[in-house]
């Protein structure tokens, strides 16, 4: 899935992957700068993907330096080797050397007498040539070792070449120190994303199915308020006629089916649109516009309030029907709740709510029909409507509550199982949970960031 003054001065774009927890996306090498220039005022505007924070150190050079070090390493392995084969081969040649002299003299002893003495000395002259008989493939190994050496010096020289390219490249500074550096700064950045937030949706990438389970219509979640050691999941199958919560202490016991707990809701629920917040459940009661909170820690309904002029059981609901009128969502700013009213003519109102009192906060009409959305999710106080929820669906539309004005997008993300009953944003994992057809789903999001320095703020 994060001040920068002295590093970039002074403002900075990062162009960052969300995460979840079972998926990871993002560049397996290096900060990457994909573009940079300068706006208006001078300020300095870079884009730039951000690795894991392991890899840092695996950077082009020090790469380069291993590779030339693992070669040098097998060089010398080699050449003593090599040493060791030659040593060997000298001690045996210096003792075919005494034979060879041997020879010579027989073969002139041969010339002064050739009839008496030929035949007692070819069976010697025999003799001494099956004993030279294993000098040849000495020879023929040294004539190997001597193309091997050649080959050692011209790698010899080719590495010579590249290590005083990279000195020359890395100046004064030793290696080690540079990696350092690196990693100072890594840390420096990392600390400064790790306070980011908020940002605009570029894009959407994924499914990750999950598990596959229950009917065509439901709502799974996580509670984004959660540390991060609690990962429970709570799933909600079907649109109407229930009231059962099943609770799972993880995504691993959820895929296994490892049930944790089963709550029995005192109302029924409508739709697919409830969210976990901060240990609370909220949702709509079926056949009213009535909001819920229920404690997921006393099992008891804390506080339920009528969304006042809210249209209800089917009135105003997404693309797909189900009872979707009421839509609950949370982000990085809060709790909200998005359906229709007469008074908008059944075009999206968006509400900021009290989440202990349910009470609004502030409200936002659009100009964009509820029944032709096929879902919505909030991401940093912006809501994203997606113009289907069938194949080919994508995000078309999205609403500003912080500059009240909207505009027309065009992000498409892939409806692999082809009928899409929930879309929700999770703020904590920076992903998007769906029910898919049946099919549990995450999407990943890429978030556009802004970083202000203190020297801009």
């Amino acid at each position: 899935m994060w001040s920068l003054s002295v590093v970039l001065n002074p403002l900075l774009f990062l162009l960052l992957f969300g995460s979840c927890p079972t998926v990871t996306i993002r560049p397996k090498e290096g900060w990457q700068v994909y573009s940079s220039a300068q706006d208006a005022d001078g300020r300095c505007i870079c884009t730039v993907v951000a690795p894991e924070q392991n890899l840092c150190s695996r950077d082009a050079k020090g790469r380069q330096l291993r590779q030339l070090l693992e070669k040098v390493q097998n060089m010398s392995q080699s050449i003593e080797v090599l040493n060791l084969r030659t040593q060997r081969d000298f001690q045996y040649i210096m003792r075919m050397e005494s034979q060879i002299k041997g020879l010579r003299s027989k073969f002139r002893q041969i010339e002064a007498d050739r009839k008496t003495l030929v035949n007692k000395n070819f069976q010697e002259l025999k003799g001494k040539m099956e004993s030279l008989q294993p000098l040849i493939p000495v020879l023929e190994q040294y004539k190997t070792d001597a193309k091997l050496i050649s080959q050692f010096k011209e790698e010899i020289r080719n590495l010579s070449g590249v290590l005083m390219g990279i000195q020359e490249e890395m100046g004064a500074y030793d290696y080690e120190e540079l990696q350092q550096r690196v990693l100072n700064l890594e840390n420096r950045l990392h600390s400064c994303m790790n306070k980011l937030t908020c940002g605009k949706l570029m894009k959407i990438t994924g499914p990750l199915t999950v598990k596959t389970s229950g009917t065509r219509f439901g709502a799974w979640m996580t509670d984004p308020l959660a540390s991060p050691k609690n990962n429970r999941v709570w799933y909600m199958d079907s649109y109407t006629n229930n009231k059962i919560v099943k609770e799972y202490k993880s995504i691993a016991d959820f895929v296994a089916g490892v049930e944790a707990r089963a709550y029995n809701l005192p109302f029924k629920w409508a739709g697919t649109n409830h969210v976990v917040y901060n240990g609370s459940l909220y949702y709509n009661k079926m056949q009213s516009n009535i909001i819920v909170r229920y404690s997921f820690e006393t099992g008891r309904v804390i506080t339920q309030r009528a969304l006042e002029s809210a249209g209800f059981h089917n009135v105003y609901p997404y693309t797909w029907g189900g009872f979707s009128d009421i839509d609950l969502m949370a982000d990085e700013l809060g709790l909200w709740a998005v359906y229709a009213t007469n008074q908008n003519a059944g075009n999206i109102v968006i509400s900021k709510l009290n989440p202990d009192t349910l009470q609004i906060i502030n409200t936002w009409n659009t100009e964009y029909s509820k029944r032709n959305a096929g879902e919505s999710f909030m991401i940093c106080g912006i809501l994203y409507i997606t113009n289907s929820h069938l194949t080919g669906a994508k995000v078309y539309y999205a609403y500003s509550t912080k500059t009240s004005t909207y505009e027309y997008t065009d992000i498409p993300f892939h409806n692999q199982y082809f009928h899409m009953s929930m879309l929700d944003y999770n703020a904590r994992d920076r992903a998007l949970y769906g029910w898919n057809n049946g099919h549990q789903v995450l999407f990943n999001v890429t978030l556009f960031h802004i970083i202000k320095t203190e020297d801009d703020s």
